[in-house]
């Protein structure tokens, strides 16, 4: 419960979120060094533990398991060793970590092994078996010179909108404002911590995708919880890619640290908790505080690097193999404005794998040029970022026009000239805008032909000619439409917000499904098919045109410059 001497004791709480496979400072899907890493963060890690007037714990908040092909290999590849991540994060000494959605996605032969080979919990107190038992451990005690540290893990509960059953079958996902309401009694009878830390994996703006604080299985609640759930301490956010450190009031009045150190080991949040014996109340008094810490400034740490020699180089080796060449370069940045080579060869692969008479999708890379010549695995990872897999659903005619409706008023502004914006922005922050909806939303669809008018409003945009083929367009007629399991599972909202169609009804509309990621069936198609001659298929396009050459010229320079 507390020092022997009652003397005032230094703990240090480091997090690392959404490391997303920047295990090393090199990325293997751009052949060049990186500035930041774990192994970089390994050498701060090994000062901080080595500093006598201070206690340190190391917590990781998920989604580590996708990103580099580094993590991939070790997912789908090289199956039967030790888990690259399990060594490394046993490695460095970590005491505690929260399951991620991209975590999950990697499938249960893989969460489910890499569970047993950490040496510290993987939690998650929101996801419940069916017997109502939790399917991770929910918390983990940590003590630190008679300090008892309660950490708590939860995980963003909207996984089943965009992960395939299969893949979180024997899970069900409780609200997180409601299960930390339901934990932190337990927690405090059970253990009687001197310190309630929250390790979630979830970001802060609750109102994202129209969501509000009402909204049952908000996807980013914490700063919900902080505000409504009393007893934390400190929060610790993730999820969504950002940066935070600040202090929210709790339902008692209480401040609540929340931190959150962005992606890719570029940060690494810092909680500093002095902990001071009141001798009349006969318990720890606490002044915390919070900081995010950089991590391009420190070196490599190099004992890290000749650990894992043999799977970097085996890594490297495996990137640079040759799948096959393209005849012409392609750029993510042209699929922003209009037809692009590069989402193209993205939909003439799933039409012809699928047989399907429409094909939807989105390039999941912002800025990316493949060169023409030869091409590499790691170039697939530039192509197709997500491990999704790849669906045959059956859409009316209707529900196909209000999606890409719905699509097109996600990217689109509404343009009242020619000296209107073209792309949909949030307001603006500094002397940078940024866009106000994620890219990876920015659905276009091939084997129709259509117009898309930025004049009009979200609803009559969208115009249909024909088939690609010649054909009518019928509204009324059901057709076999390719499309990404996180799209087909109602990710992004384009077939529930959109379309109209239930999330209950959505795996009816399925009529097949891959085993394999599509990244791996694009690699495939692209070895059978060499030399691939990738070309914009042009069967859409943005009207007026002269408002659109005009706003295109306008937003490439924003967002590229």
């Amino acid at each position: 419960m507390s020092c022997s001497k009652h003397d005032p004791v230094t703990i240090k709480i480091f997090e690392t979120s959404d490391v997303h496979g920047a295990i090393f400072p090199y990325n293997f899907i751009t052949d060049e060094d990186m500035d930041h890493s774990l192994a970089q963060l390994s050498t701060f890690i090994k000062g901080e533990k080595a500093i006598d007037t201070q206690e340190v714990v190391l917590l990781d908040n998920g989604d580590i398991l996708q990103g580099q092909p580094i993590v991939y290999y070790y997912n789908f590849i090289k199956t039967k060793e030790e888990h690259i991540c399990a060594r490394v994060m046993n490695y460095m000494g970590y005491d505690a970590a929260t399951v991620g959605n991209h975590d999950v996605e990697a499938g249960h032969p893989v969460y489910d092994k890499l569970k047993e080979e950490f040496r510290f919990p993987w939690m998650a107190a929101n996801v419940l078996k069916p017997d109502g038992n939790t399917y991770f451990q929910p918390y983990q005690i940590i003590e630190r010179k008679g300090i008892k540290i309660a950490v708590l893990g939860l995980i963003t509960p909207a996984i089943p909108n965009w992960l395939p059953e299969q893949i979180w079958s024997g899970m069900e996902f409780e609200d997180m404002v409601e299960s930390a309401e339901k934990w932190i009694p337990i927690i405090q009878n059970k253990e009687k911590p001197d310190l309630i830390v929250g390790l979630f994996h979830s970001g802060l703006d609750y109102t994202n995708n129209n969501q509000d604080e009402n909204t049952l299985k908000n996807e980013n609640a914490v700063e919900l919880i902080a505000k409504k759930v009393a007893g934390f301490d400190i929060l610790f956010a993730g999820h969504d890619h950002q940066s935070c450190n600040k202090m929210v009031a709790g339902p008692d009045g209480k401040q609540v640290l929340i931190l959150n150190p962005d992606n890719s080991a570029k940060y690494i949040s810092e909680a500093t908790v002095v902990f001071t014996y009141n001798k009349e109340k006969r318990n720890w008094d606490k002044e915390i505080s919070g900081k995010l810490v950089d991590c391009k400034p420190f070196e490599t740490d190099q004992d890290f690097m000749n650990e894992f020699k043999t799977e970097f180089d085996e890594v490297k080796s495996f990137v640079s193999d040759k799948v096959g060449s393209f005849s012409k370069s392609i750029d993510s940045k042209e699929a922003f404005f209009g037809p692009s080579a590069f989402t193209d060869l993205i939909h003439k692969i799933q039409l012809e794998l699928t047989q399907a008479d429409i094909s939807f999708t989105a390039s999941l890379s912002y800025n990316s040029v493949i060169d023409s010549g030869d091409i590499f695995v790691r170039n697939m990872f530039q192509l197709y970022r997500y491990e999704n897999l790849l669906y045959c659903m059956s859409l009316s005619g209707e529900e196909i026009k209000d999606a890409l409706e719905y699509a097109y008023g996600l990217r689109y502004n509404k343009m009242s000239g020619k000296n209107d914006h073209l792309l949909l922005y949030d307001q603006k922050g500094g002397d940078r805008l940024r866009l106000k909806n994620a890219f990876y939303n920015f659905e276009s669809a091939a084997g129709i032909n259509y117009t898309v008018d930025v004049t009009g409003d979200v609803g009559d945009r969208v115009h249909i000619l024909s088939l690609s083929n010649g054909q009518a367009f019928n509204p009324e007629k059901y057709y076999r439409v390719a499309i990404n399991s996180y799209r087909g599972q109602g990710g992004g909202g384009h077939l529930i917000k959109g379309a109209g169609i239930k999330k209950e009804e959505l795996s009816n509309r399925i009529l097949s499904s891959t085993e394999q990621d599509l990244r791996y069936l694009v690699m495939k198609w692209i070895e059978k098919n060499s030399p691939v001659h990738p070309e914009p298929l042009n069967n859409w396009k943005v009207i007026p045109e002269d408002y659109w050459n005009e706003g295109r010229k306008r937003d490439w320079e924003i967002l590229f410059n």
